[in-house]
């Protein structure tokens, strides 16, 4: 899982430029399900990679400090936002002080963890009345293409999760005893045909399979698309996937 989860690290710059932000909806729910609003809350957005999501937390007004554990996402985390504070550690064991936060952020990357740790070092951190988000932004698979070239990744890859993270993550990461509200925000972006293919490259899946393998896949899917995009234009959907829950 380790190994995987820093897979990331080579390509740092190419998951950063490529992979997708939020929209204000989900900023917009978190606020009203952790019932405070972002400017001015202490926030911990752990596995925070190269600060996608910590920078739109930062534009909405909160005082974020930044974990992440692989040098390479945070060099690139912290030459994009070098006024953020970053620290090099992992969520299931967080060097800060007990009671220090009042909103952990997880942005695609609390599958990444042991519950049974990340858990309960998520609410020693949390001020009483402090609250949990995990978020994934999830390819949408209602739409016909998506789940098409979903259904040619796992059969290459033989990864029944690849794009699955809706189906796992609030069954299996949280506790069923823990209170949770839950959130899903479509949105879409356009994006180039060159963007997709390297947000797509930049999934564990394709790092830990070997560069050539990788490239030879991403080759035939770049001829598929150009089947349903002609012009090179791709219109992604996604489904972000919030779950919230609020420390007693």
């Amino acid at each position: 899982m380790t190994e995987r989860a820093l897979s990331f690290d080579a390509v740092a710059d190419q998951y950063d430029e490529a992979r997708p932000g939020y929209p204000p909806a989900l900023f917009d729910a978190v606020e009203e399900l952790t019932g405070r609003p972002l400017k001015g809350s202490r926030v911990i957005d752990v596995g925070a990679g190269t600060g996608i999501a910590t920078r739109l937390l930062r534009a909405r007004g909160a005082l974020v400090t930044a974990v992440e554990p692989g040098p390479g996402m945070a060099a690139r985390l912290h030459r994009a936002a070098p006024d953020v504070p970053l620290v090099r550690a992992v969520g299931d064991a967080l060097p800060l002080a007990d009671g220090c936060a009042d909103l952990v952020t997880y942005a695609q990357s609390w599958h990444w963890t042991d519950p049974d740790r990340s858990v309960p070092e998520a609410l020693r951190v949390l001020r009483p009345g402090g609250a949990l988000a995990l978020w994934w932004n999830i390819s949408d698979g209602d739409v016909p293409w998506i789940a098409a070239q979903d259904e040619r990744v796992r059969r290459w890859a033989d990864d029944v999760h690849h794009g699955a993270h809706s189906a796992t993550g609030r069954a299996r990461y949280l506790p069923a005893a823990m209170d949770r509200a839950e959130r899903r925000i479509t949105w879409t972006r356009r994006v180039t045909l060159d963007t997709h293919l390297a947000n797509l490259g930049s999934h564990s899946v394709f790092r830990t399979r070997g560069e050539q393998a990788a490239a030879d896949f991403l080759a035939n899917e770049r001829t598929e698309l150009l089947t349903h995009f002609p012009d090179g234009t791709v219109e992604e959907a996604y489904a972000v996937e919030l779950t919230v829950t609020v420390r007693a």
